[in-house]
């Protein structure tokens, strides 16, 4: 298994396969990030968001990405990773890219001592979840995610106190 630490050549095919993830999801309209979006994000100043890439077997080819960014348990006292995107292409599933991408992540949470390694799954994706399941993670079936974007955060960042 061959997964690395993202470099700044990494970006253009890390876009596209944000790209092929969204269009996966259902929601290729959505996926309006772009290569200096992105690369501004990973290697700028101040970096909020990291990444690991999976190489095809035997070659430097990007195949699979995790972007991710630490968030903050009040309750643990400590750091955790937020996955934001796992990926891999649909040509290299099975080849346990995506357990070694999500085992390095589980891998640095340990060596860090953060407390937890969390992210986001859509219902309708048993492929995931049950690849999820089979790594040991269980659903919060107690929490629902919100989100405030476009019209409706302008519209409550704007609203009269």
């Amino acid at each position: 298994m061959s997964v690395r630490r993202v470099r700044p050549d990494d970006v253009p095919v890390m876009v596209r396969l944000v790209r092929e993830l969204a269009a996966y999801e259902k929601a290729e309209h959505q996926a309006l990030m772009t290569e200096e979006q992105l690369s501004a994000a990973l290697f700028g100043e101040r970096p909020a968001l990291f990444g690991h890439v999976a190489l095809a077997d035997g070659s430097d080819e990007v195949v699979g990405l995790a972007l991710w960014f630490l968030n903050f348990s009040t309750w643990r006292g400590t750091h955790g990773v937020y996955l934001e995107d796992l990926y891999v292409s649909p040509g290299h599933r099975g080849t346990g890219l995506g357990r070694e991408l999500l085992r390095t992540l589980a891998e640095l949470c340990v060596e860090r001592g953060y407390s937890r390694l969390e992210w986001a799954v859509l219902d309708w994706n048993t492929p995931s979840i049950d690849f999820y399941r089979a790594a040991g993670a269980v659903p919060m079936e107690d929490w629902t995610v919100f989100r405030l974007t476009g019209n409706a955060l302008d519209r409550f960042a704007g609203a009269l106190r």
